[in-house]
Formats: structure tokens, C-alpha cells, sequence
């Protein structure tokens, strides 16, 4: 497995990882697809600094992280998002590559980075929980997919 910075022409292989939590589960409260050229754009701008996880010429993971909120006094904190397929989950992927996002992001001047985590994904509140992040909030019912109203985690972890 390596690790690598994702660029433009990355982004299908990023939504391909991506949209079955969109689909099949409540990891995510968007409905919505991701789509290439949305994702593409935003990795050339800059705007979402994303990592990827391969194997065998096959991504199997990414961690990214973006805007937290607008405005400047918001500039040294973002959002991330780690997102493993399948084969990707339970070997220790997800720490590394988080791992290695916590690195990027201090090398780009980040003091804080937030995980947004639906309350029906408890292996990702414990996961971060292990990293080093702590519950700073819980919104109830903020989110609502298939039918569900679900609260939304809030974590944090100071770099």
C-alpha cells in the first residue's frame, strides 16, 4: 500500500470510493453523488488538499480536508473526510492515511481539523476517538436520510 497526493485526475477513482456511502449507508447525510469534474476542480484549485490510499494501482481509500467555515478568522481550521472501500477497511489504512493527512496539514499551516460524524457511524466516532480527537458537540437531528433523523458529531482535534 503507498500513499500519495491526489490530483485532478484522480477525481473518478475518488468517486468511486466515495458515492456507495452515498447510496448504502447513513455514514453520510448526502443524497447526492459526487461527480468527477466537481471533485477535479476542487483538487485544482487547491481548495481540498486530498491523499491517497493504493494498492495494486487500485485506490482504496482517501483522506482530504477543506474549508471549515468562510471567513478568515476560520483560515487555520478544516473539515476532513476519510472514506475507506472494502478492501481498504480494518488493516490499518485508515490510520495511516490520516496519519499522513495530519502531517499535510500541518505543513499547510492547519491548527485544527474537524470530523463532522453521523451518530449511526460509531466505528467512525471511535476511530477518531483512537487518533486523538475529541467530541466537542452533538447537534441532534440535523441530518435526515432514508427516512431517519440522525445527529451530527462533532470532533475535533488541535495539531
Amino acid at each position: 500500500m503507498r500513499i500519495r497526493r491526489a490530483g485532478p485526475e484522480d477525481a473518478g477513482a475518488i468517486c468511486a470510493v466515495a458515492n456507495p456511502f452515498v447510496h448504502d449507508t447513513l455514514v453520510t447525510f448526502t443524497t447526492e453523488e459526487r461527480v468527477p469534474g466537481a471533485v477535479a476542480k476542487a483538487l485544482e484549485s487547491g481548495a481540498t488538499i486530498c491523499l491517497l490510499a493504493e494498492e495494486e494501482d487500485e485506490v482504496i481509500g482517501f483522506a482530504s480536508f477543506s474549508g471549515f467555515r468562510n471567513g478568515p478568522g476560520y483560515a487555520a481550521t478544516k473539515e476532513h473526510t476519510i472514506l475507506l472501500s472494502p478492501r481498504g477497511r480494518r488493516r490499518g489504512i485508515g490510520r495511516a492515511l490520516m496519519t499522513a493527512l495530519e502531517d499535510e496539514a500541518r505543513r499547510a499551516g492547519v491548527h485544527v481539523l474537524v470530523a463532522g460524524i453521523s451518530s449511526a457511524n460509531p466505528d467512525g466516532i471511535a476511530f477518531h476517538r483512537a487518533l486523538g480527537f475529541r467530541e466537542v458537540g452533538r447537534m441532534p437531528q440535523v441530518g435526515r436520510k432514508f427516512g431517519q433523523w440522525l445527529d451530527l458529531v462533532l470532533m475535533q482535534k488541535i495539531l
